[in-house]
């Protein structure tokens, strides 16, 4: 499996919700991930966050995505509705052995972070040529 997904607080903050009747949620970064090729593309959604607070930070298959949402209203502004989550917020990810996690490429358009993580070359399909009976022949490894 190339993901595997780490929220360990969702089912808290379903319960919590269940509990106390309210639909907000926290922060959070929902996420779409798939494979494109020889490519593992994930985009998380980060509307109205400056991209000079996202951070990404990568230790043993472990990706980290942190990133922070202030409030744009003054200090003298009367708030009337605040449904939007503001703070600092992060996600986790674990990457499989098959990805090159070396040479991620992250890029923030239109509210959506998009990461690309090419498949490792050792991980990749190769053809193995074997000789011998009445020529060479090719098979996939």
């Amino acid at each position: 499996m190339m993901l595997m997904r780490t929220d360990p607080f969702r089912e808290l903050d379903r319960l919590t919700q269940q509990l106390v009747g309210t639909g907000a949620r926290p922060a959070a970064m929902p996420m779409d991930a798939f494979r494109q090729g020889d490519t593992f593309v994930v985009e998380l959604d980060l509307p109205g966050v400056d991209p000079e607070s996202i951070d990404l930070d990568v230790e043993r298959n472990v990706l980290t995505v942190r990133a922070e949402r202030r409030s744009r209203a003054g200090q003298d502004a009367e708030v009337l509705i605040a449904e939007r989550p503001t703070g600092s917020f992060s996600r986790q990810m674990f990457l499989g052995e098959t990805l090159d996690t070396e040479r991620i490429d992250a890029s923030y358009d239109a509210g959506v972070l998009r990461l690309t993580i090419p498949v490792a070359e050792q991980a990749k399909p190769r053809k193995i040529s074997i000789s011998g009976g009445s020529g060479p022949k090719e098979i996939n490894g």
